[in-house]
């Protein structure tokens, strides 16, 4: 302490310590650097978090991931944890691969109305190859087939399918008549539709395949040829059920004329078989007689003579002279004698 009342620090080159008076008496000095590397060190921490928590991503079953590298695509990664590269040098494009997905065409769905959907008559109304105006409502179901294709080959892909189904659904109905469109050849519609879409969708390639085109309703613009069109399909429905309600009958009635036919055939065989057995016995019972009549024709003669009289004339009596000089008689039938003497 100097004799005019201040103090002097002489410890080299270290810094006095401040006096009594000065603004700062009393506080701590951290000191700028020392400030600096705490300030750098907690940067840095923060860096590394962001950093570990931004360098995984989660991927479900339902997709798939398209990786790009300073905006090139470098890797597409299906369902788990993976790996990027953090601080925007990777992004990740998760993209709903496994999931149907439906357009609809003609309506939409509204759970707010009563009916459950709105009429699009914009897209609904449609000119037949008969010059007629029918409302045809479609639904069509299609999936992302290659998330790359989806996300960089076009702008839009939905609304080009969108667009592409509208255009050929419209030049199928534009070559079907009417009836076919109302009644019975939907079906041929929808495949014509599905055909042509996906034909074109494999040249435009860009990510999407058509799974399937259903016809949700079509009907005409006014209620009168509703009504006609309806009473054509349940007439075409009743005759329906008279030609199933015939094949029910016959198929019930065919066995049993079946089984009679069989019978018939059977019994036919067999007295058929029994006239053969009967007609080979005579043949083989005349042959027998023959061959007798060939050895002694004239007793043969006799013998077959007596037995046919004995056939037409049952219950004449016939005596033998035989010649002898005894006079002896034969009485045929015998049989006929003995059961007569008898009676006496």
């Amino acid at each position: 302490m100097e004799e005019n009342g201040t103090y002097r620090w002489s410890a080299g080159n270290q810094t006095p310590p401040e006096q009594p008076h000065s603004p700062n008496f009393g506080k701590p000095d951290f000191g700028f650097k020392k400030v600096k590397k705490i300030l750098g060190i907690a940067a840095l921490a923060a860096v590394l978090v962001i950093g570990a928590l931004t360098s995984f991503y989660t991927v479900d079953d339902k997709q798939q991931a398209v990786v790009t590298t300073f905006g090139k695509v470098t890797d597409v990664t299906d369902a788990g944890v993976h790996f990027r590269l953090p601080f925007g040098i990777q992004h990740v494009q998760k993209v709903n691969v496994n999931v149907f997905q439906k357009i609809e065409l003609g309506y939409r769905t509204d759970e707010h109305t009563a009916e459950g959907y709105q009429v699009v008559e914009d897209e609904s109304s449609m000119i037949t190859g008969d010059y007629n105006i029918v409302n045809v409502e479609f639904f069509v179901e299609y999936k992302i087939s290659d998330p790359v294709r989806y996300l960089y080959a076009s702008n839009d892909p939905q609304l080009i399918l969108r667009n592409l189904i509208q255009s050929q659904v419209r030049n199928v109905v534009g070559s079907t008549s009417v009836d076919a469109v109302l009644t019975d050849g939907k079906e041929n519609v929808q495949m014509q539709v599905k055909e042509l879409v996906s034909k074109i969708l494999e040249e435009y390639d860009i990510g999407l395949t058509l799974m399937d085109v259903k016809i949700q309703d079509s009907e005409p613009p006014t209620q009168e040829v509703i009504e006609a069109f309806k009473a054509v399909e349940t007439a075409k429905q009743k005759a329906e059920t008279v030609v199933n309600d015939a094949k029910a009958y016959q198929n019930a009635k065919l066995p049993d004329a079946q089984s009679e036919a069989d019978k018939l055939i059977q019994n036919g065989e067999y007295l058929k078989q029994k006239r053969v057995n009967e007609a080979a016995e005579q043949v083989a019972m005349f042959n027998a007689m023959y061959e007798e009549y060939a050895r002694n024709p004239e007793i043969t003669k006799s013998r077959m003579y007596y037995e046919a009289i004995r056939n037409i004339l049952p219950d004449v009596k016939v005596f033998i002279d035989t010649g002898t000089s005894g006079g002896t008689q034969k009485l045929l039938p015998l049989d006929q004698f003995v059961q007569g003497g008898n009676d006496q």
